[in-house]
């Protein structure tokens, strides 16, 4: 009587610990690939922001340049001519 009720056989220990190996394989790839996830998405914000920045810059220079053209509103619909 050396041997416990319901306890584990040596096979299924070896299949527990095969499991949990594969797990924590798993796991670290995971944690892997969201550390690289994580750097590529800091790396486009960055790009994002300095789009954004630009594409900023771009419309004042723009505004200003249609605003010089004629002095006036770029934004005023025209009427149209009188023969209309």
């Amino acid at each position: 009587m050396d041997q416990v009720p319901n306890a584990p056989g040596k096979d299924e220990l070896a299949r527990q610990d095969a499991r949990i190996s594969e797990l924590e394989s798993r796991l670290e790839f995971q944690d892997e690939t969201i550390q690289k996830l994580s750097d590529e998405m800091v790396q486009l914000q960055g790009k994002l922001f300095a789009q954004d920045k630009q594409l900023k810059r771009l419309m004042d220079r723009l505004k200003a340049a249609a605003g010089d053209e004629d002095g006036a509103d770029p934004n005023q619909v025209e009427p149209p001519p009188p023969h209309y």
